[in-house]
């Protein structure tokens, strides 16, 4: 089911977190650094390591969007990356100082959350940086986290045992204990479930504990009833704590890490465990799913992060069990789209899509066109946004069948470029990248970091042409 295809080693301490956004992979580590990688040839990116934390990097997380890279750490702060360039944007300091472990994005909202050793808990406006908010927890440090797909409302975990659920507005409003000997992760399907007994939408979710448990948990969250937290079943898979744990996108997969060494994926529809891999030598401490493709990405204290392909004739990602990603997305239901514009920072749009009962296929017919004269989306910058967003879809798909040639990757971010341009030192780069790394006051080559005898840029349409003529040979 699952083949492991790469290793990471670049890291000189313990891996502590990965994360994916749709093109990329960051992992941190307690040698201070986050690093990041180009999911085409999972080549390391040329900004990449990113330094600025004193101390070690707990854990990362990309924005919905995946323009955002937030870092946390013991140094007592959150910073925060552009994800295109590694510049530094911010850096977020925690009420008290406290050692900050654990952080993680609003799907719907420009929010982070950042929790601390004190059990604190900060709720910060990723555009304007201003803490917004802040509350604790009644007992240990606040080691988890993770948020709604509605944004609605978040989930910490404790060092205690307790899990709690918050409002967007910081207020409490329930707690459990749920795991004796501490909460170590817990995580969010985006994908609701129905409850066979009273047909309710509730939200599924994963938590992990030092207790060697997994816990699955069904929430609905309801103005006129409070919370509702039910216990649906718990794994007892692992032999030690299990320290990480994640769902696939579609809500299809479970993934656990363990102090036993060994990653479990499980089958949340039943519980049952699907494959145990054993490559890693020492603690796992993190796992993730990527996005939109059939990747997966496990780290550990012997500081390497292992890549598996999963199975594409398995469930998994939102896909069905034909082997070519375009066929998948084309079969892509009404919910699978919603949870796609979500993810993609496009959540003002799921009504319209949803009445317009748009699905995979539709999804990929959209043209400017179509956004305007059927869907009356009367802004062209959303238009814009929106076809955006659907071209990435469609290049992620070619790129999963087929590989993307090298040259037609521009070197700063690995995507193929749209608009090539022939820099001073002569190699092409997609002119948006190029000049943001131009505007940032650098004057070295972003491949040899020699100064540029000039900063003149030549469009190079020789390769665009050929870029053309490839994506017309992978469409037909």
């Amino acid at each position: 089911m699952a083949t492991l295809i790469h290793t990471l080693s670049d890291h000189s301490g313990d891996i502590n977190c990965c994360a994916f956004s749709s093109t990329s992979l960051a992992t941190c580590s307690s040698d201070k650094t986050v690093r990041v990688y180009s999911l085409r040839g999972l080549a390391e990116l040329p900004f990449s390591p990113l330094r600025g934390h004193a101390y070690a990097v707990h854990c990362c997380r990309f924005s919905p969007s995946g323009r955002l890279l937030a870092s946390c750490s013991t140094d007592g702060t959150t910073a925060l990356w552009d994800a295109r360039d590694g510049r530094r944007l911010a850096v977020l300091g925690q009420p008290r100082l406290s050692p900050v472990r654990v952080c993680g994005f609003c799907p719907r909202s420009a929010l982070l959350l950042a929790g601390a050793a004190d059990g604190g808990a900060a709720l910060w406006d990723t555009r304007s940086f201003q803490l917004l908010g802040s509350g604790n927890v009644k007992d240990g440090s606040l080691v988890a986290c993770a948020f709604s797909p509605n944004g609605n409302f978040f989930v910490t975990g404790s060092s205690s045992g307790d899990l709690t659920i918050w409002d967007d507005k910081m207020r409490c409003l329930y707690n459990e204990k749920a795991h004796d000997l501490g909460v170590t992760c817990c995580d969010i399907s985006s994908h609701p479930v129905s409850d066979s007994e009273n047909g309710s939408k509730y939200f599924q979710m994963a938590s992990c504990g030092q207790d060697n448990q997994i816990k699955l948990w069904l929430i609905l969250v309801a103005d006129f009833l409070g919370v509702e937290l039910k216990h649906k079943y718990t794994l007892n898979g692992h032999s030690a704590p299990v320290l990480a744990c994640a769902f696939s996108y579609d809500g299809q997969l479970l993934v656990s890490g363990s102090v036993d060494k060994c990653v479990i994926i499980y089958e949340t529809s039943t519980g049952n465990a699907l494959h145990t891999l054993s490559q890693h030598t020492r603690y796992v401490t993190t796992c993730a799913f990527a996005p939109h493709s059939h990747l997966l990405a496990t780290g550990s204290m012997d500081k390497t992060v292992h890549i598996w392909q999963l199975d594409l004739k398995q469930p998994c990602a939102g896909s069905t069990a034909e082997s070519d990603s375009k066929v998948a997305v084309e079969d892509w239901s009404e919910d699978d789209v919603s949870a796609w514009l979500c993810a993609q920072d496009l959540a003002d749009f799921v009504g319209l899509f949803k009445m317009n009962n748009i699905d995979g296929k539709e999804l990929l017919n959209l043209t400017k066109e179509s956004l305007a004269n059927e869907l009356k989306i009367e802004s062209l910058g959303l238009r814009s946004k929106v076809l955006q967003k659907i071209e990435e879809l469609r290049m992620t798909m070619i790129s999963v069948s087929v590989p993307v040639p090298d040259e037609f990757l521009c070197p700063i971010t690995r995507e193929l470029m749209k608009d090539p341009v022939i820099a001073a030192d002569g190699y092409s780069y997609e002119r948006e990248a190029v000049e943001h790394w131009l505007s940032s006051k650098r004057r070295s080559s972003p491949m040899t970091n020699l100064p540029l005898a000039s900063l003149a840029l030549t469009p190079n349409r020789t390769l665009k042409m050929a870029i053309s003529r490839w994506l017309e040979t992978q469409q037909k």
